[in-house]
């Protein structure tokens, strides 16, 4: 039976791993040196006895735990560990893997192996790896479905990759509301088997409508001769198949939710959502929402090709290279008063940092409230204004310093002045910026997230320069 580890022993198996690949690395090279006219039997041995050996530990492993893997490893050694899976362990690895891994290891393997792999799959998990696989391969894989399977996998990948229907599953126990306690346990006993987090029976009446749900421990403390109707809960949460999943995430971490029904208009069950199913979605938000902040247009694989995870980074760097341009622009109106005065030059990163600084951390506050729904347009003035008298408390506090600063190291009181004063205006410059950009993207149906911070530091720059310079034109040249 595969390991189930824990996070510390699943990065020492990862790094035992690699120490295994390393070897073997070793010891092919030095079977390759050897001389003499054994020299091709010595290298095919070597290689079946290396291989022989990773078999047996990749085969050991979880799924999971292997998929973690092949996402750390370089390309060479990917397919080393990759070749070793049975179909089996292979088509559980293939649902578990990132998206980006996974289009590599379909690169990886032949379509005849595709397709014994993946007909394996229960057709809910076809479905969900079903864009990254070819379609002639996937065509021959549904086939060897039978007739509801088929109907099943079709039906899946009628819906939206950010729908709740699209990571639902059509496993689930519901109990007509006629049955007492005794009939429901009975009922559970004769399928001798629960679907996955299962945690609650649904409750169906004469139309299988969902009437409401009984947690599995209210079944099991009630009397056997009470009605299911005595034990059941009727304001269960419930989800359509076309709701957007992440507000279906929003509500099992509100709820702390288990799992939940998924009804169709005339409220009858067409699937479960599980707790599984949710923290998939709610770990790909967050995935994406660390890449978007940072400008990439999407996930890329650790090892892929350097063309293909350039062109991955080429639109934001475009526009920052822009705004990089227009701040030294900025600059350059400025450049006979920092001739005439050169501590302005020294200095000036100082204002520009402090305020890229603050505003990076008002979006970061906003972004995730945004994401939360824990701010509606309604309250954008009053966090504005929340914003706007933090950004002039800190800027008060962090002005005084570097003012001070300035003027210990420059003995010129002037200089110190118009530093804590182009301080103050920056940081609340980029308090506006970090309120107002994210919640403008937000409302124009934009991720809030995407290319933030690179619109941010351009603003902080910019006004920066344009604050501490164009004060110091003033009082002090």
């Amino acid at each position: 039976m595969a390991n189930v580890r824990s996070e510390v022993r699943l990065q020492s198996s990862v790094a035992d791993l690699r120490r295994l690949l390393a070897r073997h690395r070793l010891l092919d090279g030095l079977a390759a040196r050897q001389e003499g006219p054994k020299r091709g039997l010595l290298e095919d041995l070597q290689h079946r006895q290396n291989a022989a050996e990773l078999q047996r530990y990749v085969r050991a492993m979880h799924a999971a735990d292997v998929a973690y893997a092949l996402e750390v490893l370089p390309l060479d050694e990917r397919r080393n560990v990759w070749e070793q899976v049975t179909d089996e362990q292979a088509a559980q690895v293939f649902v578990e893997v990132d998206a980006v891994v996974r289009e590599s290891l379909v690169d990886l393997t032949a379509h005849d192996t595709l397709v014994r792999m993946l007909t394996s799959l229960d057709p809910e998990d076809l479905a969900y790896v079903s864009d990254a696989i070819p379609a002639d391969v996937l065509a021959r894989a549904s086939a060897a479905f039978a007739s509801a399977d088929r109907t099943v996998f079709e039906d899946s990948r009628l819906y939206q990759d950010d729908s709740v229907g699209f990571f639902m599953t059509r496993e689930w126990v519901a109990v007509p509301e006629t049955h007492t306690v005794e009939h429901a346990i009975r009922d559970l006993r004769v399928r001798g088997e629960l679907p996955p987090q299962t945690d609650r029976l649904f409750v169906v009446d004469a139309r299988h409508a969902l009437v409401g749900s009984v947690p599995l421990q209210a079944l099991l403390v009630q009397a056997p001769e009470a009605t299911i109707l005595e034990a059941m809960v009727r304001d269960t949460p419930t989800f359509g198949p076309l709701d957007a999943a992440a507000d279906a995430v929003k509500a099992f971490e509100r709820y702390d939710l288990v799992s939940a029904p998924v009804v169709d208009e005339r409220g009858k069950i067409v699937g479960r959502l599980t707790v599984d199913a949710a923290m998939d979605v709610m770990r790909g938000q967050a995935d994406l929402q660390a890449l978007r902040t940072a400008g990439l247009r999407e996930d890329e694989d650790l090892f892929a090709a350097p063309l293909a995870s350039a062109r991955n980074r080429w639109p934001w760097l475009g526009i920052n290279l822009v705004t990089a341009f227009i701040a030294s622009r900025v600059i350059g109106q400025f450049e006979s008063t920092i001739g005439s005065l050169a501590p302005l030059a020294a200095l000036m990163p100082i204002v520009a940092s402090i305020g890229g600084n603050t505003g990076n951390q008002t979006m970061a506050i906003v972004i995730r409230a945004l994401a939360g729904d824990r701010v509606q347009h309604a309250e954008a003035a009053r966090l504005m204004r929340k914003e706007l008298a933090v950004s002039l408390l800190n800027g008060t506090v962090w002005g005084a310093i570097v003012g001070l600063f300035a003027f210990v190291f420059y003995a010129s009181a002037g200089l110190g002045l118009v530093m804590s004063s182009a301080v103050v205006l920056n940081l609340v410059v980029a308090a506006v910026t970090g309120v107002a950009v994210p919640l403008l993207l937000h409302g124009a149906g934009r991720d809030p997230a995407q290319g933030s911070s690179v619109l941010l530091t351009f603003v902080t720059d910019a006004m920066g320069f344009f604050l501490f310079l164009g004060l110091a034109s003033v009082f002090l040249v």
